[in-house]
C-alpha cells in the first residue's frame, strides 16, 4: 500500500513538473529583431533608411511563431516593402558595424508562396542556429519587388571566402533551391549600380 501511495505522489509531482516546463517559455540562443521596410512612398529626397522601422524584438520560440502567423509573411507585404530579421543590435544598414565589411548571399523568386517557404525555412534556420558559421551571419531581407521579390542573407566578413562558401552551400540546401545563388560585396554595392558576383553556389 505505502509503495502504491509513494508510486502515486511520485507519479503527480512528475506530471506537475512536466507541466511546468511546457509553460515555460523556450529560449534561443540570441534575441532576434523584425525590422519594416515601405519603400513604396519614399518622400522626396529622403535618404535611403529613413522609412526603416524596428518592430518586435524576440527571444522565445513562442514570441517567434507569434509574430509570424500574425504578421512577418513576405506574401502580406505591399509592393517594394522589405521585411527584415537581424541580430538585435544590428540594423539592417550598410553603416552599421557588423554590417559594414560584409556582403549578401541573394536568391529571387518568382512566386509569394515560394518567398513565404524560403523565409520560413531561413527563419528557422537562423533562430535554430543551424549554421555553422553562424557568428558570422548579420540577418536576412525579404523583400518584395515587381521583377522578382529577393531573398538576401546579409553575412560579416565578405573577404572570408572559406566561411561564405560554407553559409551559401548550407543556405542553399536549407530554402532547396537548385539554380545558382550568388554573393555580393556591400563595398561593391556602394560604388557601382550594376555589381558582379564574387562568390556563387
Amino acid at each position: 500500500m505505502a509503495t502504491e501511495a509513494a508510486t502515486e505522489v511520485t507519479g503527480a509531482v512528475v506530471a506537475e513538473a512536466v507541466a511546468e516546463t511546457a509553460k515555460q517559455p523556450h529560449r534561443l540562443e540570441r534575441k532576434w529583431t523584425f525590422w519594416f521596410d515601405n519603400q513604396s512612398k519614399p518622400k522626396q529626397g529622403a535618404a535611403w533608411g529613413t522609412s526603416l522601422r524596428k518592430a518586435y524584438t524576440f527571444e522565445t520560440v513562442e514570441e517567434f511563431w507569434c509574430l509570424y502567423d500574425q504578421i512577418f509573411r513576405p506574401s502580406k507585404l505591399p509592393g517594394n516593402a522589405d521585411f527584415h530579421l537581424f541580430k538585435a543590435g544590428i540594423e539592417p544598414k550598410w553603416e552599421d558595424p557588423e554590417c559594414a565589411n560584409g556582403g549578401k548571399w541573394s536568391v529571387t523568386s518568382n512566386r509569394k508562396v515560394n518567398l513565404d517557404t524560403m523565409w520560413l525555412e531561413t527563419l528557422m534556420a537562423l533562430i535554430g542556429e543551424q549554421f555553422d558559421e553562424a557568428d558570422e551571419i548579420c540577418g536576412v531581407v525579404a523583400s518584395v519587388r515587381q521583377r522578382g521579390d529577393k531573398l538576401a542573407l546579409w553575412t560579416k566578413t565578405a573577404t572570408n571566402e572559406a566561411a561564405q562558401m560554407g553559409i551559401g552551400r548550407k543556405w542553399k540546401e536549407i530554402i532547396d533551391v537548385t539554380e545558382k545563388i550568388t554573393y555580393t560585396f556591400h563595398d561593391d554595392s556602394k560604388r557601382e549600380r550594376s555589381v558582379k558576383s564574387r562568390y556563387n553556389v
